[in-house]
C-alpha cells in the first residue's frame, strides 16, 4: 500500500477523555474513530489488526474442531425471556420493538441463541460432541463506557460453546479449548496469565480468565510467588493466619465520643491520642447491602475490602447492592459511617480475620459515637464466612507462599456452563438406553477488539504503538528520503520484491520531511522500518531498523528484501507470496 493512497487520518490533539495508552494511539494513529459515546468505527489500519487477530483465533479454533457460524444480533426477546436474563441483564440489555410492538434485544452474547440452535437438531448422543462458534458484534449498553475499546457498547467478539453427553466429557471440551487459547495468544505475542475466575451472569463452573498483564488493566489479579496458582481478586482463595492472641480479660466495651470522623483513616487518626496502638486492623468496617429487600451487615477488618462476589455467593444471590444512605440511617439509627455489628437487628456476616480480632473498634449506631474493646462472640455474634478480598503478601491456598498483585485485561474467558441453558430451553438428547438428558455445555469467549487495545497497553512507548509483528497492520514501512528521485525509485523497486516474497509493506511515498516520515512510521508502529536515503543508495546500502530496538542495521541493497522477510517470520509473522508483475 502507498500511504499517498491509504486513508490514514492520523490526529495530533485527542480529545481530553481519552487517557489509557491504547485509547489515545488507536485514535492519533488514525485505527479507530468514536462516532458517539462508546461506539467506535474501525478504520482501514484498525480492520487489518482486527483481521490478523481473527485469521489466528478461526485457525486455531478451526484445527481444535470447532465449525464456525454467524448468528444473528437482533434477537427476539423471547430467548433471553425463557432463561429469565431479559430482566436480569437489567439496564445493560439493549431493547427495542418492531413496527408490530413485538419485543427485540441485541445481542450481549448468545448463549440462548445457540442453545436454540441446538436443542432443534441435535437428538441424540450419537450428534455429541459438538462444538459451534461465531466471531460476531456484541452490545451493551455500559452506564460509563471508558478507555476507549477496552469498554465501550459494540465489540467484537468470539464466543464458541461446546455440546457435550456428560460432565467428564464437557471437562475435555474445556481442556482442548483452553489449550488452543494458549496458542492463540502466544502467537498474537501477548504477556499473559490464566488465573481462576467467576462465571458472572453466565452462570458455570470451572472459570478461568486469559488475563492481558498490563498496568492499566481495570482487573486485580493475585499470582502465587512460588506455584503455579494464579486468580482474579474476585474469587482468589488464601489460608491467612492470624496473630491475634486470646484476651478473654480485655476490657468490656465502651463507647466512645468520636465527632465528624467516620471513616476508618480518620477514626484511627482521632483515637491514636487515647489508643496508641490503634490501627486499621483493628478496626470493623461495617458495610449494609440490600439482599432481596432485607439489609445485611457485612463486616471486614479495617486494612481489608470486602469481596462483593464473595458475598453474594454466601449469600446465596447472584449480585448483592450497597445499601443506600437513607437504608444505612433507618437500619442503624446513625449517620454513614458510624454502623457497627454490636446491636445491630438483622443478619451480619463476619470475614475470620475481622472474627480474629479480639479488641476491636466499631462503630455505635450512633452519630458521632464508637466502641472500643469489642469482641466477637461476647459483644455480638456473627456468621463468619471468608468475604474479604485477597490482596498482595497474603499466603498462597496450595503452597503458602506469599501472593504477589498484578493488574490485567480480560481478554479471553473459558468455563463450563453445565446444564445452566439447557435445562432451562430443553436442549436434550437421547443417550445410549433411550433416556432424555441435557446437554452439558461450555462456552468460549475471546474479546477480539479488545485484545486490540490490550496489544497496545502492552506494547506502546513515548512516540506511539510497537505491534507484535503477528499483529501489525503492515509488517515494514518503507521511507525514501529527500526529494531527489533516486530513493523513491529504489524505494519502489523494493516495494515490488517483498511483495512478491509476501511481506505487507507500507510505502511512504508522500513528500513530507524525514522527521514527519519518522514520526508517522513510530506512531503506527509498523515492526520494520527501512530508510532509503541518497547517500545509504551512494554506498550501495539500506538501513533497517526495529520499532522495538534502538539501534539499526545497514545492509547492501541486494540483501534487503531476504533479510525483511526472513525477520518477518522470525518474530512471529506470516509470509504470502505473490506472482512478480508482468
Amino acid at each position: 500500500m502507498r500511504y499517498s493512497k491509504a486513508f490514514v487520518p492520523t490526529l495530533k490533539e485527542v480529545p481530553k477523555d481519552a487517557t489509557t495508552p491504547s485509547h489515545v494511539l488507536l485514535l492519533r494513529g488514525g485505527f479507530v474513530r468514536m462516532i458517539g459515546s462508546g461506539i467506535y468505527e474501525m478504520l482501514p489500519l484498525g480492520r487489518r489488526v482486527l483481521a490478523k487477530i481473527e485469521r489466528t483465533i478461526r485457525r486455531e479454533m478451526d484445527d481444535a474442531g470447532a465449525q464456525e457460524v454467524l448468528m444473528p444480533a437482533l434477537l427476539p426477546a423471547e430467548y433471553f425471556q425463557e432463561t429469565g436474563r431479559y430482566d436480569s441483564f437489567g439496564g445493560a440489555l439493549f431493547r427495542l420493538k418492531d413496527r408490530k410492538g413485538a419485543e427485540y434485544n441485541l445481542g450481549p452474547t448468545h448463549e440462548e441463541i445457540i442453545t436454540d440452535m441446538v436443542r432443534r437438531d441435535v437428538k441424540s448422543y450419537r450428534q455429541l460432541p459438538l462444538n459451534l462458534y461465531q466471531i460476531q458484534m456484541k452490545f451493551r449498553d455500559e452506564p460509563r463506557p471508558r478507555a476507549g475499546i477496552l469498554r465501550c457498547r459494540e465489540f467484537l467478539m468470539k464466543d464458541a460453546y461446546s455440546f457435550d453427553v456428560d460432565e467428564a466429557h464437557a471437562l475435555e471440551s474445556y481442556a482442548v479449548m483452553r489449550a488452543a487459547y494458549h496458542r492463540i495468544f502466544k502467537h498474537l505475542g501477548l504477556d499473559y496469565r490464566v488465573v481462576d475466575a467467576d462465571s458472572g451472569a453466565m452462570g458455570g463452573s470451572t472459570s478461568a480468565e486469559f488475563q492481558v498483564l498490563v498496568q492499566t488493566g481495570e482487573d486485580a489479579l493475585v499470582v502465587c510467588s512460588s506455584c503455579d496458582y494464579a486468580a482474579n481478586v474476585e474469587v482468589a482463595e488464601t489460608t491467612l493466619p492470624t496473630d491475634e492472641k486470646d484476651t478473654s480479660d480485655s476490657p468490656a466495651a465502651e463507647k466512645l465520643h468520636t465527632p465528624g470522623v467516620g471513616s476508618i483513616e480518620d477514626v484511627v487518626a482521632f483515637l491514636a491520642k487515647t489508643l496508641p496502638d490503634i490501627s486499621a486492623a483493628r478496626m470493623l468496617k461495617s458495610l449494609l447491602y440490600l439482599v432481596d429487600e432485607k439489609l445485611v451487615m457485612a463486616v471486614v477488618r479495617g486494612d481489608d475490602d470486602l469481596n462483593e462476589i464473595r458475598l453474594a455467593r454466601t449469600l446465596g444471590v447472584d449480585e448483592v447492592f450497597m445499601a443506600s444512605e437513607e437504608d444505612v440511617k433507618k437500619a442503624t439509627g446513625a449517620a454513614v459511617g458510624f454502623a457497627g455489628p454490636v446491636g445491630f437487628e438483622g443478619e451480619v456476616i463476619i470475614d475470620p480475620a475481622a472474627a480474629a480480632v479480639t479488641d476491636a473498634i466499631t462503630g455505635a449506631n450512633e452519630t458521632d459515637r464508637h466502641l472500643v474493646h469489642v469482641r466477637h462472640g461476647r459483644d455480638f455474634e456473627a456468621r463468619v464466612e471468608s468475604v474479604r478480598m485477597v490482596k498482595q503478601g497474603d499466603p498462597c491456598p496450595k503452597c503458602s507462599a506469599p501472593l504477589e498483585s498484578y493488574r490485567g485485561i480480560e481478554g479471553g474467558h473459558v468455563f463450563v456452563l453445565g446444564t445452566h441453558y439447557s435445562k432451562k430451553m430443553g436442549a436434550t438428547f437421547l443417550d445410549p438406553s433411550g433416556e432424555e438428558k441435557p446437554v452439558v455445555m461450555g462456552c468460549y469467549g475471546i474479546g477480539v477488539s479488545r485484545l486490540m487495545a490490550a496489544a497496545i497497553e502492552q506494547h506502546h512507548d513515548d512516540d506511539g504503538i510497537i505491534w507484535p509483528m503477528s499483529i501489525a497492520p503492515y509488517q515494514v514501512i518503507l521511507t525514501p528520503l529527500g526529494k531527489a528521485a533516486g530513493p523513491l525509485e529504489a524505494a519502489e523497486a523494493l516495494y515490488e520484491e517483498l511483495r512478491v516474497l509476501g511481506v505487507e509493506a507500507l510505502l511512504d511515498d508522500r513528500a513530507e520531511r524525514p522527521g514527519v516520515k519518522f514520526k508517522d512510521a513510530d506512531l503506527l508502529g509498523i515492526p520494520l522500518r527501512v530508510t532509503i536515503g541518497q547517500r545509504g543508495l551512494d554506498e550501495g546500502l539500506l538501513e533497517l531498523k526495529r520499532r522495538d530496538a534502538k539501534d539499526a542495521e545497514k545492509l547492501p541493497i541486494a540483501e534487503m528484501a531476504a533479510r525483511v522477510a526472513t525477520l518477518v517470520t522470525e518474530l512471529g509473522g506470516e509470509l504470502t507470496p505473490r506472482s512478480a508483475k508482468a
